[in-house]
């Protein structure tokens, strides 16, 4: 579970360290056409660099030549640079598309809202829960009070949501359902239903009924627990949403990102890696399939890219339209160097500031919880994960104020329910290093 990321100890007294982070109630100040434009020209130029280095190292080792120590930190320098440029470029479109919280408000505002959000505001800043207690008796809301904290309004949960899937890149990528319980259920056939072709006047024979099976998806606990001063909480410009969904929002996308990648599914998200896997010529319904690189820890000598092509290959045609690559930095690093027989680089940076990188023409999802090449590391997935895995939020955000464990500090105790798991394993496909 989340460990209190910013202690009593470590809190800054009135703002964070990271002033990426504003309090002041204001939204975040868009980018402008011309930051964007440098950014990718900046990355463009970097990529150029890139090739062009590599293909310098390409040459010296096709001569017989032993590589050049020079040219082989020059190479990393730029790959470097470029992963920097595209994480700005990266940066600077979530800025963009980033909701802006505590603004103006619709032209006529839900009545309800807009009293949810003065109780919640007044429960932040002075402890005062009373006027959440009577909405949430109003609504016969079971989990009120000291036991469960208070929902936060229906406003910040919402843009919290949605800076997730910005920050979360499985998130962004899987079907994503909110449920009301504490668990979604859901049947999956694992053999296809018996069909065939007949003659106008032929009889019909009985055909067999597809084999179901139950998916469960239970939605775990996960929490963080920002501080603040009273201070900060008592200075009326500093806007309460933003400041409580900036807090909460890095610190949930981080722990979402390893869950639904290598979560073993107890008290936490079941990820895809962690699902049971063979090799693809021997898949069957429950299992993952993986296509093996024959190389211990590393791409084959011979022919690297080759391996690529059986990944992409061994997922069905209806899955491949909406197909991604989901690997972390350092094995996309690798693959950046990869050409194919006609000397075009597999890996080509983004056409725009709103896409993404590409990988044979599937985009490129970068996910730091996917592991090094190593191995019988399962470092690289390619599949639509909008079809293969599926995350359930249960809906409510809540909060508990606790201002005695840790004077001055006030900490807030945020929870949020979420699950997933693979829901459909022919989707997802797996490369595996020998």
């Amino acid at each position: 579970m989340l460990q209190l990321s910013q202690t009593a100890a470590s809190a800054a007294p009135e703002t964070k360290a990271d002033p990426t982070f504003p309090l002041e109630n204001k939204a975040a100040r868009p980018a402008s056409d011309a930051e964007v434009g440098a950014a990718m020209g900046e990355l463009s130029r970097a990529f150029e660099a890139f090739k062009e280095t590599n293909d310098s190292r390409l040459a010296e080792l096709e001569g017989r030549r032993p590589g050049d120590v020079l040219t082989e930190e020059k190479l990393a320098r730029i790959d470097a640079a470029l992963d920097s440029a595209r994480h700005r470029l990266d940066r600077l479109t979530l800025d963009g598309r980033r909701p802006p919280l505590g603004g103006d408000g619709p032209a006529r505002p839900d009545p309800a809202s807009v009293e949810h959000k003065a109780a919640f505001d007044l429960y932040v800043r002075a402890g005062e829960s009373g006027g959440l207690k009577r909405l949430e008796e109003k609504a016969l809301s079971a989990g009120s009070g000291p036991d469960g904290g208070y929902l936060v309004p229906q406003t910040v949960e919402r843009d919290v949501l949605r800076r997730l899937a910005n920050l979360s890149p499985i998130r962004a990528l899987a079907t994503v359902r909110t449920i009301s319980g504490g668990l979604y259920k859901r049947a999956v056939s694992t053999t296809d239903a018996v069909s065939g072709w007949v003659a106008e006047t032929a009889a019909r024979p009985q055909t067999d009924a597809p084999a179901l099976s139950e998916l469960s998806f239970p939605a775990m606990e996960l929490y963080a627990m920002p501080a603040a001063t009273q201070t900060l909480l008592d200075d009326a410009i500093v806007d309460i949403d933003a400041w409580l969904a900036d807090e909460v929002e890095t610190a949930f996308a981080e722990q979402e990102s390893v869950a639904f990648v290598t979560g073993n599914g107890i008290s936490r998200p079941r990820g895809f890696l962690a699902v049971d896997n063979v090799a693809n010529s021997a898949w069957v319904p429950g299992k993952l399939g993986f296509v093996g690189t024959g190389a211990a820890g590393a791409f084959p000598t011979a022919n690297p890219s080759d391996v690529l092509f059986d990944l992409v290959y061994a997922l069905r045609a209806g899955y491949r339209q909406n197909a991604s690559f989901v690997m972390n930095r350092k094995v996309q690093s690798t693959i950046r160097k990869m050409k194919d027989a006609d000397g075009n680089y597999l890996w080509q940076p983004p056409l725009s500031a709103d896409r993404v990188a590409t990988l044979l023409g599937f985009p490129v999802a970068e996910a730091e919880a996917m592991p090094d090449a190593a191995a019988s590391s399962l470092s690289i997935a390619f599949g639509d994960f909008k079809r293969g895995y599926l995350i359930v939020d249960r809906a409510g955000l809540r909060v508990l104020r606790d201002p005695y464990s840790a004077k001055p500090y006030v900490l807030f105790y945020t929870t949020k329910r979420v699950g997933g798991g693979v829901q459909d394993f022919d989707a997802i496909k797996l490369l595996k290093f020998a």
